[in-house]
């Protein structure tokens, strides 16, 4: 198993931006689903994002021209870009690479 590390979480105010990372030290290359979740309170975790190492890229309906998924081949680390961001996007976002995940990090939106 490969220990991810997230970070960017954070609180921020409706329109903002955060960026999320997910790294890999130390994993080897593979190929793979690269994908970012969220979970927000009373809720079930939902697929956000999804980029394979083909570069294919899908989003949830709801964040479409907000959200930016990113991969870095040579560093291993998975972004997720969010801009304009609104109160529903609070949740913990969790990344995964293949069969590992993160332990999540927390997004709040608030004024």
């Amino acid at each position: 198993q490969v220990q991810l590390v997230e970070s960017g979480g954070g609180l921020v105010q409706p329109g903002g931006s955060l960026r999320l990372s997910c790294a890999a030290p130390g994993a080897i290359f593979t190929f793979g689903v690269r994908a970012w979740y969220r979970q927000a309170p009373g809720k079930e975790r939902e697929v956000v994002a999804v980029i394979t190492s083909g570069g294919s890229i899908d989003y949830i309906d709801d964040v479409k021209g907000r959200f930016t998924i990113s991969w870095d081949k040579v560093q291993n680390t998975l972004y997720l870009q969010m801009n304009s961001l609104k109160p529903e996007d609070t949740a913990v976002y969790y990344c995964r690479q293949g069969a590992d995940w993160g332990p999540g990090t927390q997004v709040t939106v608030s004024s």
